[in-house]
């Protein structure tokens, strides 16, 4: 791994405008100012893409698939510049620095986690290249079926600003693999980097246009790329809202396939008989303070036996105590700031609020004092929670754990039930039985036992359940979306 070291954020040239045709692109829009959460100050200003600028993106993406043949190109052939792609991704100082001043990742968990997260996700892809196709089918004998899989065209993804850069490679990876060409729009709080990321996959080899990124909201330029009649498909990770808004925007336009990887109030369920405590602790802790809460998946409810009610929370206090807040592009910083004030205001209001209907804070429920002017909240435990408090019933999308505690199997299963989100959830025991009754009864698109927290498998695809979404990323599934498929049926035996 590259050496940790501090950076100085004035020193970074940013890219400022759009990536279009394998180039940056200066439009005369009105500009949207980029914050850094770690102190609140103007990090630089972005253009705002409207339908022209949308369209010029959308056509150039369609030119360029159809005139540089990636649709029709080998899969190895394909794969050979992905994977060059992954490498330069692996290594480039520029991309982890532009990806953690503006975001909420420090430096540190930068290279140690996204940019090889990143790099691998593409290279899985690259790999299922040449092993994602169609089938042959049973049918009579003179005849013979084929179902043959094809490339949509020209796919659009609207990313979020949690992961910019490994929420990129969920997207582009599969789209790209199958042989589309994309465009993206990245949070138009932190674009920085995804306009990195396609620079270097030019650099790479991937040709001109076939990875275009345009910037702006999600009202103008995000409503613009999913109505845009050649876009053939979406791919979205964000709000349950948002998510909701595009299948409607799609299916207006066009009816075109969506994948939606939305919002989550996934449980933490702890039996009485789990096989190591302190690992429970550790796995709660760093399930709910990960990104400060700024997950998806985060486990924000803790539903535990009474009995271990009291060690456990003492245990998940000593290891939050650990995490160090700091500037992002501080090496010793451990701990993330929230992307916004406003982001970091709405956690609180609704911890306040919930205290005000009964809830009791066991730590935290306030900022931390040294950080300045940036948006760190510390990280919060509530307990004597009911389901119709706000950090209950939503999703908080900050390090806010409420605690819920029960007598039997039954009663536990019944409170990790949520009656709007099905994205994740935790299980610790020693009862493998338990543990499978449990992947059973729990609706949630991944269930992890003994652990929480996604792996370097990226075989294993990530969904949700209900209101957290449809569709798949990662592993085979999100290969299988980025491809339509043809039945073919041909009589051979003429006589």
């Amino acid at each position: 791994m590259t050496k940790v070291a501090d950076f100085d954020p004035q020193q970074l040239v940013l890219p400022l405008s759009h990536f279009i045709g394998g180039r940056y692109l200066v439009a005369d829009e009105a500009n949207i100012t980029v914050l850094r959460p770690s102190d609140g100050l103007p990090l630089g200003t972005i253009g705002e893409a409207g339908e022209e600028v949308v369209d010029l993106a959308v056509r150039n993406a369609w030119q360029a698939w159809r005139e540089s043949g990636w649709g029709q190109r080998s899969p190895r052939e394909r794969a050979r510049a992905m994977f060059a792609w992954a490498d330069l991704i692996a290594k480039d100082m520029e991309l982890a620095r532009l990806e953690a001043v503006s975001s909420t990742r420090p430096i540190s968990q930068v290279l140690a986690s996204d940019l090889p997260f990143t790099a691998e996700a593409i290279r899985f892809f690259a790999e299922l290249a040449d092993k994602q196709g169609g089938e042959v089918a049973a049918t009579r004998l003179d005849t013979i079926g084929m179902i043959a899989s094809e490339p949509y065209g020209v796919v659009g993804a609207i990313t979020p600003w949690n992961f910019p850069l490994s929420m990129a490679s969920w997207k582009c990876g599969p789209a790209l693999a199958a042989g589309n060409a994309i465009v993206v729009k990245p949070s138009e709080m932190t674009p920085f980097s995804t306009l990195r990321m396609a620079e270097l996959a030019v650099l790479a080899g991937i040709p001109e246009g076939v990875f275009n990124v345009v910037n702006g909201t999600g009202g103008v330029t995000g409503a613009a790329l999913v109505r845009h009649p050649i876009i053939s498909k979406i791919s979205f990770t964000g709000s349950t809202k948002t998510g909701a808004q595009i299948m409607t925007a799609a299916a207006q336009s066009g009816i075109k396939p969506v994948t939606l990887e939305l919002g989550g109030k996934s449980p933490q369920l702890v039996f009485e008989n789990v096989p190591d405590l302190a690992h429970a602790a550790r796995c709660v802790a760093s399930g709910f303070t990960a990104n400060a809460g700024q997950a998806c998946v985060s486990g924000t409810r803790l539903i535990v036996h009474r009995r271990l009610v009291e060690p456990l929370i003492d245990s998940i206090i000593g290891e939050v105590q650990k995490l160090r807040p700091g500037l992002t592009w501080s090496a010793a910083s451990s701990y993330s700031p929230i992307i916004s004030r406003a982001q970091a205001m709405g956690i609180s209001d609704r911890v306040e609020q919930s205290v005000s209907q009964g809830a009791e804070v066991l730590f935290g429920g306030d900022f931390f004092a040294e950080t300045g002017n940036g948006f760190f909240y510390r990280p919060t435990i509530v307990s004597s929670v009911s389901a119709q408090m706000p950090v209950v019933r939503e999703e908080l999308f900050g390090p806010v754990l409420t605690v819920q505690t029960f007598e039997d199997e039954e009663e536990g299963l019944a409170l990790a039930d949520h009656p709007t989100y099905g994205l994740a959830a935790g299980v610790h025991t020693s009862d493998i039985g338990q543990a499978l009754r449990a992947t059973r009864r729990i609706a949630a698109g991944t269930i992890w036992v003994n652990r929480y927290g996604r792996s370097g498998d990226m075989i294993m695809p990530t969904g949700g359940f209900r209101s957290s979404g449809i569709g798949k990323d990662l592993g085979r599934k999100a290969m299988e979306a980025n491809l339509q498929y043809k039945s073919v049926l041909i009589d051979f035996d003429q006589r």
